[in-house]
């Protein structure tokens, strides 16, 4: 087994690279940032169901994860998995044209119900995928070169997904906002999906046997949850790391409008620090990677944790519009490093038969982190000015580097002892 995933690396490697660049492409066509808040904004004046778009987006993703794992844990393959419920992270971007192309006839109130239920079926479709797909990378990239797959993968994506999305302005800009124009891009957008799915199913992945027989459920499964969050420290420390550096990034919201408003810059320069922040994380995704898989993943992420405590700094000390490019690159590539170190470090950490619970847990615990981080940003903006939403995510930033450099020790050099499996419910592999 460990011979046919050894000769099929490199093809796994790029194949799995060419489905995220064509995924980031059609997120591009379809952005949970901008694309598709512009179409709410159509149909209503809410800021608060606006701002929900984006929220869903990630939500989706993380809060589902942990529910998987019990499943997960007893496969002999993920790929199936994968396939089967990734398609429902891609379809509904097929159902959004539709919506979108018949919203006169359809009204504004069901073409909103139906935006958001679209929405919702496509972030909780990868949600409920992303153990099974994590479980599957793990498997199939070396330990030593997962970083370095995750921020290839993650480049490659926010590089076609720049280009995307100029292309979706410029197609949004040629209708005139019309109906007809987002449909054209959520058209699109449905059928890049589509074509990064025939990437993925490329994936060459053997059977082995299932590292657990035990089928956890109820009380037993919540038992071992505890158990491994009661026994591994280690584990939890990771676990606030992740929740720090979400808070550390509740400036970065606010960096351009602090910009607009107190130095009065201009929607030009606004526009080039949007394409260098995209271009920072792009460089960000495969750097930390690499020095993570060469390195250390955990100094990585501490590294990580301070540049972002670093941009708000520099965006409270700033005296012109121009402290803002720094400020920029500095969160880039804080928010590029994390996502391909948090993935790469996940997986270091138990026993592999418990690697599902523990890619599930880190990702569904830190889910009230993304939620709630965002609104303590934009109260403190509110309710005591910009400046005081900087010192939380500097606050933050140094907090993050101080639990995982100093409190942390590396998962890959230093392991907790398994938690004892409770009670099972039922056995069998599938």
């Amino acid at each position: 087994m460990l011979s046919e995933i050894r000769k099929n690396v490199r093809f796994n490697f790029v194949v799995n690279v060419t489905d995220g660049g064509f995924f980031g492409m059609a997120l591009g066509f379809a952005s949970f940032v901008t694309v598709i808040p512009l179409f709410v904004n159509t149909l209503t004046d809410s800021k608060l169901l606006i701002g929900m778009i984006a929220s869903i987006h990630l939500i989706g993703w993380q809060l589902p994860q942990i529910l998987t794992a019990s499943h997960v844990s007893r496969m002999r393959r993920f790929k199936p998995m994968v396939i089967r419920l990734t398609v429902h992270e891609r379809w509904p971007f097929l159902g959004l044209a539709l919506v979108a192309l018949f919203s006169p006839t359809l009204g504004r109130d069901l073409t909103l119900a139906l935006t958001f239920l679209l929405a919702g079926i496509q972030a909780f479709g990868g949600g409920f995928a992303a153990t099974a797909w994590q479980s599957m990378v793990a498997k199939i990239i070396p330990p030593n070169q997962r970083g370095t797959f995750y921020g290839s993968q993650s480049a490659a994506a926010n590089l076609l997904s720049s280009g995307a999305a100029l292309a979706a302005g410029v197609i949004l800009a040629a209708s005139g906002g019309s109906s007809e124009g987002f449909a054209v891009n959520f058209l699109i957008a449905g059928v890049l999906m589509f074509v990064s799915f025939c990437f993925i199913a490329m994936t060459r992945e053997p059977a082995t046997e299932p590292k657990s027989e035990v089928s956890l459920q109820g009380a037993a499964f919540r038992q071992h949850l505890v158990a491994i969050l009661r026994q591994d420290g280690n584990y939890r420390l990771f676990i606030v790391g992740r929740m720090l550096i979400q808070a550390a990034s509740i400036g970065s919201a606010f960096y351009t409008i602090f910009a607009v408003r107190r130095f009065e810059m201009d929607a030009a320069t606004a526009g080039v620090l949007t394409g260098v922040l995209l271009l920072s994380a792009t460089v960000g995704n495969p750097l930390f990677g690499w020095l993570g898989d060469r390195w250390n993943r955990r100094v990585m992420f501490g590294i990580a944790g301070l540049l972002a405590g670093a941009s708000a700094i520099l965006a409270l000390l700033a005296t012109s519009a121009n402290w803002f490019f720094p400020v920029f690159v500095l969160f880039g590539l804080s928010n590029g490093g994390v996502w391909t170190v948090a993935n790469a470090m996940i997986v270091d950490f138990g026993a592999e038969k418990d690697r599902p619970y523990y890619i599930g847990l880190a990702n569904t615990l830190v889910a009230p982190a993304t939620l709630f981080a965002p609104m303590l940003g934009g109260w403190l903006a509110d309710a005591v000015g910009f400046e005081a939403t900087f010192m939380a995510a500097a606050a933050a930033g140094i907090l993050t580097a101080v639990v995982v450099l100093i409190l942390m020790r590396d998962p890959m050099r230093y392991a907790e002892p398994s938690p004892r499996e409770t009670a099972p419910a039922s056995s069998g592999a599938l």
